[in-house]
């Protein structure tokens, strides 16, 4: 159970800054929980990172349950928000909670995330009614990528950027205790920032949100391809790491050098005994 709540995020408003990452099994969630992460987003990037898809619109409310169960049976302090994938809240309010339960109840979540603006008031009132925390996400949303053209930076011009911050008040009056921000100018966010009560995440939005959000596989240098974006810093270079670690593996295992005696499980000489014996075909009267 976590024991960061969403009401404790959305008190975080112009406080400690809000540390957020992706997780998407155990293992990263465990790492993700003892850095000190008080949000772990189950995004449905995991589409793209872990499983290799040009973009997020090939994950199902299924597999988002299967990754967020795993990320909750890691029991980590953080709050886990599982993320709505592409046709899960589009059809209709009904169908929405319907998902967000599956997310809570089979998944483990404590909250759900939920991409677009005013167009998506309804479903996150009904998610909200539910009493189901959502946080809301604008600007470049990966769900919306046919409809944009590509991943492209939103709120540029002037009317685009009046139309991001309209959305962000609706999101607030219907109920999201925190939104996201990705991929829009800095000057945007900030103003965004100022504009609405809840807590901004920022991921390519520049240093004037109330926290930051990065997919964990880019921050430890994991990523599966030589492209990052230009708001991603990684903080380490594991992929080097774990092949150098597998090349002197194999190279033992090799040389013979893997597995040491140490490594290995034995039996006693007298059990060996009894054991040849019976390969042998002698008769044992004890063993």
């Amino acid at each position: 159970m976590s024991t960061v709540t969403a009401p404790m995020i959305r008190a975080r408003k112009g406080g400690a800054k809000i540390r957020m990452t992706t997780a998407y099994d155990y293992p990263t969630a465990r790492i993700a929980d003892r850095a000190g992460a008080d949000i772990i987003l189950v995004g449905d990037s995991v589409a793209n990172v872990v499983l290799g898809h040009d973009d997020t619109l090939a994950v199902d409310i299924a597999m988002m349950v299967h990754h967020t169960a795993a990320v909750a049976r890691a029991e980590p302090r953080s709050l886990i928000v599982g993320d709505m994938p592409w046709m899960s809240f589009h059809v209709s309010p009904e169908d929405t909670v319907i998902n967000a339960a599956r997310l809570v109840r089979d998944g483990g979540a404590s909250a759900v995330k939920i991409e677009g603006g005013r167009k998506r008031v309804s479903m996150i009132k009904a998610v909200v009614d539910a009493e189901i925390p959502v946080m809301g996400h604008l600007g470049l949303t990966p769900q919306s990528v046919k409809a944009m053209g590509g991943y492209r930076v939103q709120g540029k011009q002037a009317q685009a950027a009046y139309e991001m911050i309209s959305d962000a008040n609706a999101l607030v009056d219907a109920g999201a205790f925190s939104i996201v921000l990705e991929g829009v100018p800095d000057r945007v966010a900030q103003v965004i920032t100022a504009e609405v009560p809840v807590p901004t995440i920022g991921i390519g939005a520049g240093g004037g949100c109330d926290g930051q959000v990065l997919v964990i596989h880019d921050v430890l240098g994991l990523g599966g391809g030589d492209y990052l974006p230009k708001f991603v810093r990684p903080y380490a270079n594991l992929a080097d790491v774990a092949v150098e670690a597998l090349e002197r593996f194999f190279l033992d295992v090799e040389t013979g050098a893997f597995p040491s005696a140490e490594e290995t499980y034995h039996m006693a000489d007298e059990s060996f005994e009894i054991l040849r014996g019976l390969a042998e075909g002698e008769t044992v009267a004890e063993f």
